[in-house]
């Protein structure tokens, strides 16, 4: 069973906490976006657990899995996407030095040193399969024209390109330069990553 840890949506009881001095102001449901915050290894749940304390809107999604102990095996929650918690505010130059200054943050992902929000539709989709009590487990990003690596089967080791995806089955090219020619071969999604991590 899934489950995730989530706070209220940001709310301040005074506005001051968070506008300071001035004219009182109060972000509007519209405007609240989720953010992706990038932890420290392993430290999720503390981040999690402070910026709630910081009184932000957090979500962060886990799964559970059989722990590795060798001397004995208990169903443990981990971390859905390990390294990073979801967060929603609006991301003011505020907010962003709240969340930065946090414990264990490592960064809020964007370009060019601009927080980029994600799509509302994209987080709750997350949230509806960890609700849903199905088993979910973490799969690779993969993209047509992605570097890949088998990582089973009887093609393990070979890398290539990811160049059309199916349902269940990705076309793996591999190509040899000097020659300019390639060769491909139907795999299955689960049994490449991509390269570069």
């Amino acid at each position: 069973m899934e489950t995730a840890q989530t706070n209220p949506p940001l709310s301040f009881s005074n506005e001051r906490d968070r506008f300071g001095e001035g004219e009182e102001k109060r972000p509007q449901e519209g405007l609240l976006s989720w953010y992706a915050v990038y932890t420290r290894s392993r430290h999720e749940s503390k981040v999690n657990e402070l910026l709630q304390k910081k009184r932000i809107d957090t979500f962060l999604p886990l799964t559970e899995r059989w722990s590795k102990r060798k001397d004995r095996r208990l169903k443990i929650h981990v971390p859905l996407f390990p390294g990073y918690v979801f967060v929603r505010v609006w991301m003011d130059a505020h907010s962003h030095l709240e969340i930065l200054k946090t414990d264990s943050v490592v960064r809020i992902l964007g370009n060019n040193g601009k927080p980029t929000p994600i799509p509302d539709e994209q987080v709750s989709a997350v949230q509806t399969l960890v609700k849903s009590g199905l088993e979910v487990n973490p799969y690779p990003f993969l993209k047509e024209g992605m570097r890949v690596r088998v990582v089973r089967g009887p093609l393990v080791d070979i890398e290539g390109i990811l160049v059309e995806t199916k349902a269940s089955r990705n076309r793996l090219v591999i190509s040899v330069d000097l020659l300019k020619q390639s060769a491909s071969v139907e795999i299955d999604a689960e049994d490449v990553e991509p390269l570069g991590f």
